[in-house]
C-alpha cells in the first residue's frame, strides 16, 4: 500500500517530521518514506490509500495492560487501593471462567486498537483466564502482543495478610510451569506477533526462592520479565521492614532487573533507586491516570529522565483506569509533572510522545522492529484525523496530539502491514457483537462474585 499526502511524523533518531509525505509498504514492512510526488512516481501500481490532511505516526505502545479488566470497568471507583483489590477486582476476577477471559481480552484489544494501539504488553495473566484463548484473540484481531503469564506462590498483598481471593491463587506449579509451556506453544506465533513473557506478583505474593528460580529461566531462555513494584506506600514499607531493602535494591537482589525487564508504576523509590534502574538498563512503564485515580502517588518521572532510565508508558486496567486510550493517557503523563514540580518546561509534549512509542519499543526489546516510521520496521502505523474542532488550530502537531486529540481521532490503524481499523471502523472484529458479549459475561461475574454496583445518587 501507499499512504499519501500526510503529515508523517516519523520518531526517527532525527525526529523527522514529513509535509505532504508518504509511506511505502510492502507484506509488513516499511520500504519507503519520501514526499508524496516522489513516492507515486517510484510506485505508480500500487494501492494508495489518500489520507490528505490526516497525520500519520507509528503504532502506540502500551506498556501496561490487564486485558481481563476490561470486563469489570467502573467496579471500584473512587475506593483505595487495597480495598479497591481486595473488596472488588479480586473477587469479580477470582470469578472468571476461560470464556470471561476471552471476551475481556477482545474487548479491551478492540478499545486499543481503535484509539491507536498498535502493540501492548498484558502484564499478569491468571491460569484461570485461560491464555489460549487470549492469545487466539490477539491472533484473531491482528494486534501485536506480549502477554506475561503470572507467577506466585503465596496468596498475600505486601502488608495485608490472607488478602488474595482463592479463586486467583496460584502455586508454583501451575504458574511457573504454566508460563513455560504458554512460552513453548505461543513464542513467535500469529507471524511473530505473539511473544509470551513473565508476569510475576508484587513481592509478598512471591517467595524469594521463585523469584530468583523464574529470573534464572527468563535469562536461559531470553524472555522479558514484567512485575508492579512500588506502586504504593506499603510495597516500600513491607520490603524494608522484612528484608531492611527498598523496592529496587530487594528486586535487584532476586534477580529481576536489566533490559529485559519492564517495572511498572514505581512511585516510591529514592534517587539511589533511580541510579540502580538506570545502571541495569531496566525499563519503567509509567501509568499516570491509574496512580491517580487510586491515590498511589506520582512516579518520579523528571528523576528518571535526569539519569537516563527509560520510560515507557501505560493505560493499566478498567477498574483503575476506565479505559485504554495511550492518547488520552499521554496529556495527563504531560501536564501531572508540570503541576508538581511547578515547571511548565519538565516534560514537554516530545518526551511523553516519545515515551507511547519509541520508548515503549525499547522497553520490550523491539525498537529494531516498531516504535518509528523506518525503512526496513515493521508497518505498524496509525492515520489521525485532527481535523476536528477541539484540535483546530494546530500550529505544532505534536502538541495538538498529545494535549487536545484523543483516541476518538484515529482514522486508520494498520499492524504488521495489515489494515485492521479503517474510517474509525474495526476490520478484523465485530465491534457489536463485541460489545453484547461484554455486557452478558459482565453480568454472569458480577452475579458469580456477589457484587452489585450501584450509583451513589438515588435511581428512580
Amino acid at each position: 500500500m501507499l499512504f499519501t499526502n500526510a503529515t508523517v511524523i516519523t520518531m526517527n533518531p532525527q525526529r523527522d517530521i514529513i509535509n505532504n509525505g508518504a509511506i511505502a509498504t510492502q507484506g509488513n514492512r516499511i520500504v519507503a518514506i519520501d514526499k508524496t510526488p516522489v513516492l507515486r512516481e517510484r510506485y505508480p501500481l500500487e494501492e494508495v490509500v489518500d489520507v490528505s490532511g490526516k497525520v500519520i505516526i507509528p503504532g502506540l505502545i502500551d506498556t501496561h495492560v490487564h486485558l481481563a479488566q476490561a470486563l469489570i470497568r467502573g467496579c471500584a471507583d473512587d475506593m483505595a487501593l487495597i480495598q479497591w483489590l481486595c473488596d472488588r477486582v479480586w473477587v469479580l476476577q477470582g470469578n472468571y471462567t476461560h470464556d470471561d477471559g476471552y471476551v475481556s481480552a477482545r474487548l479491551c484489544i478492540a478499545e486499543m486498537l481503535k484509539s491507536g494501539t498498535t502493540t501492548f504488553l498484558e502484564s499478569m495473566l491468571a491460569h484461570r483466564y485461560g491464555f489460549d484463548g487470549i492469545a487466539q484473540a490477539v491472533t484473531e484481531s491482528g494486534i501485536r502482543a506480549c502477554l506475561a503469564g503470572i507467577v506466585m506462590d503465596i496468596g498475600t498483598y505486601a502488608t495485608q495478610e490472607s488478602s488474595m481471593h482463592p479463586g486467583l491463587i496460584e502455586s508454583r506449579e501451575t504458574s511457573l510451569r504454566g508460563v513455560l509451556d504458554m512460552h513453548s506453544k505461543w513464542q513467535g506465533a500469529a507471524n511473530d506477533r505473539i511473544h509470551v513473557w513473565f508476569g510475576p506478583r508484587t513481592p509478598g505474593g512471591v517467595t524469594s526462592e521463585l523469584y530468583r528460580e523464574m529470573s534464572d529461566l527468563a535469562r536461559q531462555r531470553d524472555m522479558g520479565i514484567t512485575m508492579h513494584l512500588a506502586e504504593v506506600e506499603a510495597d516500600k514499607i513491607f520490603l524494608n521492614e522484612k528484608y531492611g531493602l527498598s523496592p529496587v535494591l530487594y528486586a535487584e537482589s532476586v534477580g529481576l532487573l536489566g533490559p529485559k525487564t519492564v517495572l511498572v508504576h514505581m512511585v516510591w523509590l529514592t534517587e539511589e533507586d533511580v541510579k540502580h534502574l538506570a545502571a541495569t538498563g531496566t525499563h519503567v512503564s509509567h501509568n499516570p491516570s491509574s496512580n491517580s485515580k487510586l491515590a498511589s502517588g506520582i512516579c518520579k518521572v523528571p528523576l528518571m529522565l535526569e539519569h537516563g532510565v527509560n520510560i515507557a508508558l501505560g493505560c493499566d486496567g478498567g477498574p483503575s483506569n476506565n479505559d485504554y486510550d495511550m492518547i488520552r493517557e499521554m496529556k495527563l503523563a504531560a501536564i501531572i509533572h508540570k503541576a508538581v514540580t511547578y515547571d511548565p518546561l519538565i516534560v514537554p509534549a516530545e518526551t511523553v510522545l516519545e515515551m507511547a512509542t519509541i520508548n515503549g519499543a525499547r522497553a520490550l526489546g523491539l525498537e529494531q522492529e516498531i516504535g518509528s516510521l523506518e525503512i526496513g520496521k515493521k508497518a505498524d502505523l496509525v492515520v489521525v484525523d485532527l481535523d476536528r474542532l477541539h484540535t483546530t488550530p494546530s500550529p505544532n502537531l505534536v502538541s495538538t496530539l498529545v494535549y487536545a486529540a484523543t483516541g476518538g481521532e484515529v482514522d486508520t490503524v494498520v499492524v504488521d502491514g495489515k489494515v485492521v481499523v479503517k474510517e474509525g471502523q474495526l476490520l478484523s472484529m465485530d465491534e457489536k457483537e463485541i460489545k453484547r458479549q461484554a455486557r452478558e459475561h459482565a453480568t454472569q461475574v458480577y452475579r458469580r462474585a456477589g457484587i452489585e454496583i450501584h450509583s451513589r445518587w438515588p435511581m428512580k
